[in-house]
Formats: C-alpha cells, sequence, structure tokens
C-alpha cells in the first residue's frame, strides 16, 4: 500500500480497490524512479541474508526484488487486504512463499509483535501517515541497520497536489487524507533515534532517503 493512514477502515477500501491498477501499473512500467532509488541505496549497503520489513508493502514488489538480490526474510504490513491478497499469491509465484510473512493493520498497532529487521522499507507511507512520529518511533527501534523511506518533497505544487486529492477524498466520502510532512521534522525523528543519513535523492515530488543506525 502506498500510503497508510487512519481510519483503517478507508484506508483499506480505498487500496483495495486500486489493487488492480498498481498490479497493472508495475506490470507495464516496472518499478518507478522512486523505488529504483529507493532499492539502489538499499543494496549499496549489502543485503546478503538480511532479514526486510515491508510497512506499507502493498503487492510485495519491493521486498521481493529485495529477496531475489540475496536478503534472507521478508514480512510485509499493510492495511488494504486486497494488496496482501496479491503479495501472497506473487510470492508463491516467485518460489518466496516460505521465505515471506504477511500481516494486515496499522504498522504501528502491530509493531509490539512483530520481529525485528535488519533493513526497514517504508516507500510512500509517511506521505499520508497522519502522526508520521508515531510511525517512525514504532519502526525505528525494531530496526537493527538501515532504514529507507520515500514521501512527498516539502514543495509548493507537491501541497496543491495533496490539498486537491483531499478534496477529492472528502467529495467521493472517503476519511483517507495524504499529507505532507515537515522533512526537517522526519529527519530529527530518525537521527535522535540513533540513525545517520546515508544517501538524499529526488525527483519532481518524491524524495528518497536511506540511513544506517549508528553503531
Amino acid at each position: 500500500m502506498h500510503c497508510c493512514a487512519v481510519p483503517c477502515n478507508d484506508t483499506n477500501r480505498l487500496f483495495s480497490r486500486l489493487a488492480g491498477f498498481y498490479r497493472w501499473r508495475f506490470r507495464v512500467f516496472g518499478f518507478e524512479k522512486t523505488q529504483k532509488q529507493l532499492l539502489r541505496g538499499i543494496l549499496e549497503t549489502g543485503v546478503d541474508h538480511a532479514s526486510i520489513l515491508e510497512i506499507g508493502c502493498g503487492a510485495g514488489h519491493l521486498h521481493r526484488e529485495l529477496l531475489q538480490q540475496g536478503a534472507a526474510c521478508a514480512t510485509g504490513v499493510d492495511i488494504s487486504e486486497n494488496m496482501l491478497v496479491q503479495a501472497r499469491k506473487l510470492s508463491a509465484a516467485s518460489s518466496l512463499a516460505e521465505r515471506t510473512r504477511y500481516h494486515q493493520g496499522d504498522y504501528a498497532d502491530l509493531a509490539d509483535g512483530l520481529d525485528d529487521a535488519d533493513i526497514t522499507v517504508m516507500d510512500k507511507v509517511v506521505c499520508c501517515y497522519p502522526d508520521p512520529e508515531r510511525l517512525l518511533t514504532a519502526a525505528l527501534p525494531k530496526t537493527r541497520r538501515i532504514i529507507a523511506l520515500t514521501y512527498p518533497r516539502d514543495r509548493v505544487f507537491t501541497r496543491v497536489a495533496i490539498r486537491i486529492a483531499a478534496r477529492l477524498l472528502k467529495l467521493s466520502g472517503s476519511d483517507f487524507r495524504p499529507y505532507v510532512h515537515n522533512p526537517v521534522e522526519i529527519r530529527r525523528w530518525i537521527t535522535q533515534l540513533g540513525f545517520t543519513p546515508l544517501s538524499f535523492s529526488s525527483v519532481f515530488a518524491w524524495q528518497t532517503e536511506v540511513y544506517r543506525r549508528i553503531r
């Protein structure tokens, strides 16, 4: 799922409806540029035998790629039921079912019951989480080595686009809302919990950041 938010029911409904579109888009276009940046930043740190946690995993394309590049196992968490149905089917089709586990729900609520991971991935998840500090402070202590995330750049264009999207969602009767959060605060929360930046990259609307735990 690209962007996790509460209330969970509306988030589940929205991204479950979009699951077919995301499947078609990936089949036609493959990874987005930001996802390629995310993968490149993670792979440069080394993934051999690593455990992966992907929060907002959607159909699981990112963590399956990391498994194929040498990671040992992956856990995917997503609010969307249909996205996880696809993730399980695609993992089985890729002979990765035994190396993947999936959980439905808000990661911040599930974190205490899940294992720690070497590498945590959050692709376009922070962007629509109403309380990003809660999400990050749940994920960072469970991350042993690397955290990599993609979220919107704090720009006028992005804020206008987010307001339009929020308005359309409200008119449609959905309580799901996207957000543009302050990157300075996001970086502060991450570094205060013991991580140092490794790489930053961006496209017009998105930025990708990779951090390593300070040992």
